[in-house]
């Protein structure tokens, strides 16, 4: 579990120093929240909260006076798991006797709080629009004449209370942290009677057999990012069905078996249904002469691409470079297949169709030789908004290393390239600890020599860690 950023840090004013102060004596802090103006919660909500104090945290949730609170780069792992606990303990599901004020955590680069907008009904520029649960959602069934009654387990009317929408990435570790946070938010959940909305915008799951249970109270119509390591495929449609608005979808590690009949039908129905999709990444996921299927299904307008590790034929190949996409891509993966001499045409046709659209490539680990990329380099120096080139460890000698700068030096935006260690460094190429450190060392300084005199220092060109 994750969050990426607060507000960007800028030199501590005169009211955060004294900001600072006053949280440094949390019980005087939490008396003075009463009185505080209203202008001043901020600051002191971000000194107590860079200070580590819980308790005039979870006091300031609990009466934060705007209709929303954004927190960023807070993470549930030590010191600041208790800290994210403390915050959501704070939240108060009482009955609503007021005008409706909503607390908001999301995980996004924004301001603590959205821009005061002056309407009749608490707005944020983060909210929910998906879930039949959002407060926007509710608010529309309010205005339709339909007004929302919490029922308790013996059918009595409950008053109705504060919507509130928490919004957060989850990152579905193993870890006991983890599985302790996701219990308290459980029950945090249940106690609200219904008024606290949950919205995971970016759900990551590490081996989903652990995780069956706890995905069971999360709204899954709200998650726009999907990535499950370890699962079988017919666990990964189960969630899909629930899933029509993703953008971005990362399966790794899928038994063999499980890609296979039924299951990836089932599979590519979902992908069928998902018009927003931008990102699909497919990692040891088997593709072998199945790759037409996939892109039948898949939106032209994709962005990116990542197919490594999906055991792609020569037909694949054709087909991919036949295929819709292959007009719109911006990234491609496709790492640790085989681009054989055989399918060099293809991958050539493939590259000339993305010469417009490319921005990053990656064909690490593809066993390709000098004759097969000799034949692509054309197509490749075509690709003007290429950015990032990556096709370490294959195969490939100095000459045509050094072929390929030569062709790539018009390229102005690329910026990055991880290239393979020629063959020669090796004294057997692919062994570890055969490699001839001083033979590297003077690779790098003839290709660096060889950027300084067409004046491209402003691109970087590495080899991977050995």
């Amino acid at each position: 579990m994750w969050f990426k950023k607060m507000d960007k840090i800028t030199p501590a004013t005169l009211l955060e120093l004294a900001a600072q102060s006053l949280v440094s004596n949390e019980d005087a802090a939490i008396c003075a929240l009463e009185e505080l103006p209203r202008d001043l919660f901020v600051p002191l909500f971000v000194a107590a909260f860079m200070g580590g104090r819980k308790k005039i945290l979870k006091a300031m949730v609990r009466i934060w006076p705007f209709r929303c609170l954004h927190i960023g780069a807070l993470s549930v792992r030590e010191p600041h798991y208790e800290i994210w606990k403390a915050m959501i303990d704070g939240l108060q599901t009482l009955p609503a006797q007021n005008s409706p004020i909503w607390i908001l955590f999301l995980d996004a680069d924004c301001r603590t709080t959205c821009s005061e907008i002056r309407t009749t009904l608490p707005f944020c520029f983060q909210s929910c629009v998906f879930s039949q649960h959002s407060i926007l959602k509710r608010q529309e069934a309010q205005q339709g004449g339909r007004h929302i009654r919490t029922i308790t387990s013996n059918s009595e009317p409950r008053a109705p209370r504060e919507p509130m929408e928490l919004l957060l990435d989850l990152s579905l570790d193993g870890s006991l942290q983890t599985r302790q946070f996701l219990s308290f938010l459980r029950r945090k959940i249940e106690q609200s009677f219904g008024s606290l909305h949950l919205c995971c915008r970016d759900l990551q799951i590490d081996k989903m057999s652990d995780y069956k249970s706890i995905l069971k109270f999360l709204d899954l119509v709200c998650i726009d990012h999907l990535g499950i390591d370890q699962a079988c495929l017919s666990e990964v449609t189960s969630l899909l069905d629930q899933m029509i608005h993703l953008d971005s979808l990362s399966l790794s590690k899928i038994p063999f078996k499980s890609c296979k009949g039924k299951n990836f039908r089932n599979f590519l129905n979902n992908i069928r249904r998902m018009d927003n999709l931008q990102e699909l990444s497919l990692s040891f996921f088997c593709l072998t002469n199945q790759l037409h299927k996939l892109l039948r299904v898949l939106p032209p307008q994709l962005d990116a691409l990542y197919l490594s590790f999906c055991g792609l034929s020569s037909r694949d190949f054709i087909v991919l470079s036949q295929s819709s996409q292959a007009s719109n891509l911006r990234l491609l993966n496709l790492s640790n297949n085989q681009i054989s001499w055989e399918v060099s045409e293809s991958f050539q046709i493939l590259l000339e169709k993305l010469s417009g659209t490319l921005r990053h490539l990656e064909i690490n680990s593809c066993l390709m030789t000098d004759s097969t990329l000799s034949v692509v380099i054309p197509a490749l120096s075509r690709c003007s908004h290429l950015r990032v080139l990556s096709f370490a460890s294959n195969p490939i000698s100095m000459p045509t290393l050094t072929n390929l700068l030569q062709h790539l030096t018009g390229l102005m935006e690329l910026k990055h390239v991880i290239y393979p260690i020629p063959v020669h460094c090796y004294e057997q190429w692919q062994f570890n600890g055969s490699l001839d450190q001083q033979k590297l060392v003077e690779v790098q300084a003839e290709l660096k020599a060889m950027l300084e005199a067409v004046n491209r220092n402003d691109m970087h060109w590495a080899t991977c860690p050995e």
